[in-house]
């Protein structure tokens, strides 16, 4: 086949690039410009014209055609707007999951079409088959330590039919020692931290570049000031006649719920955590330790708009429960849950109360069997 290969200049791209020319495919190199700021020093620029550089000696070592694409444009309206948007209402998106939706299984897979693609590959560290009824399975890569099928809880049925996952069969030393013995310029190269675009530059300063810097109270309230959510689904209410004034913080919009880190308050034996947020009042209210009760929810909810299924066949009927496993972030352990639709959308009840769920990001199910394929996911709301 002819296989398009999203290099990004980075060892696992290189590796999966390798590893289909060595099964005889015409493989082509295509780089993803995605990110270009000329308003950041050069010392916190992102890293992508080095990684355009890699990339290029990768293919030029395997004597395969190479592009670079510029999406720039695209990328800041669908996946850098729409994270600025999120921020300043108070919920916390996830780009990485937007940019697989948006850009690396949409534009960039109609640009590989555009060269005749039979196929497109990329590095992440996941597999996909198809059953014998003709469904597209998303399953979790061999390696726990590196799965990265909660990044693409967003693909299609259409998305996964020529899509190629070369390294998920693999775990990353062996990944690594492939790369080494290939000779690949990108063998020792370290892995990537956290997204490309906001480059050296810290998340809360990369955000105050579009959000407003707004002071506003930083309120603890004691273990006994949370009040049990009627709904397994709901947030607790919160006592503020017990609550007191510790601090200030320079914005809600910058916080996410569990975050410890970059609230400054001293005092205290254990830790500070968010455990909820006012947008209206710019109000960060906090726990202390990592088990208050307030950093707990027994389930999420989800509006049926923002509500996915990879595998709409195993969509319930409604008010049918469902048993799933779940996560909510990245490399968290599969949990233990039950879905249902109701009227507008879905709720996610874990067996066992969950800390940290925060609204705007991804909730992902998976099989209840082995819990090795992505069923679906929805946005908390």
């Amino acid at each position: 086949m002819r296989v398009v290969v999203g290099l990004s200049g980075g060892v696992d791209s290189s590796v999966a690039a390798h590893l289909l020319q060595e099964q005889g495919h015409e493989v082509i190199g295509l780089f993803m410009r995605n990110w270009v700021d000329d308003t950041v020093t050069l010392d916190n620029a992102c890293p992508w014209v080095d990684d355009a550089n890699d990339a290029l000696l990768v293919a030029q070592h395997l004597g395969i055609p190479f592009q670079v694409i510029d999406l720039s444009n695209a990328y800041r309206e669908r996946i850098v707007d729409h994270m600025f948007a999120e921020y300043a209402a108070g919920r916390t998106p996830n780009p990485d999951v937007l940019c697989n939706r948006e850009i690396k299984f949409d534009l960039f897979r109609k640009a590989a079409h555009q060269l005749g693609a039979d196929a497109v590959a990329t590095g992440h560290y996941c597999r996909r088959d198809t059953n014998s009824d003709g469904w597209h399975r998303l399953l979790a890569g061999r390696d726990g330590n590196k799965d990265q099928s909660y990044f693409l809880c967003q693909v299609t049925q259409e998305q996964l039919s020529d899509a190629l996952f070369p390294v998920g069969e693999l775990e990353k030393p062996e990944v690594r020692r492939i790369a080494e013995e290939a000779g690949l310029p990108t063998a020792h190269k370290k892995d990537s931290q956290g997204l490309c675009f906001v480059g050296k530059v810290k998340l809360p300063e990369f955000l105050q570049q579009q959000l407003e810097v707004q002071h506003g109270p930083i309120v603890e309230l004691p273990a006994e000031g949370v009040i049990p959510a009627e709904n397994p689904w709901g947030s607790p209410a919160l006592d503020l006649g017990q609550a007191r004034e510790v601090g200030t913080h320079p914005g809600a919009h910058f916080f996410t719920i569990g975050q410890r880190r970059g609230l400054n308050v001293g005092g205290h034996v254990e830790p500070l955590f968010v455990i909820d947020k006012d947008m209206e009042t710019n109000t960060l209210f906090v726990g202390e330790g990592d088990r208050h009760p307030g950093l707990f929810r027994q389930g999420l909810a989800m509006a049926d708009r923002e509500v996915h299924w990879i595998r709409p066949d195993f969509e319930p009927e409604p008010y049918a429960p469902m048993r799933v496993k779940a996560r909510y972030r990245y490399r968290q352990p599969l949990q233990e849950a039950t879905l249902t639709r109701v009227d507008g959308g879905c709720h996610l009840v874990f067996d066992q109360p969950q800390s940290g769920i925060a609204a705007g990001q991804f909730a992902a199910w998976h099989d209840v069997e082995t819990g090795e394929e992505v069923l679906g996911s929805g946005v908390i709301a």
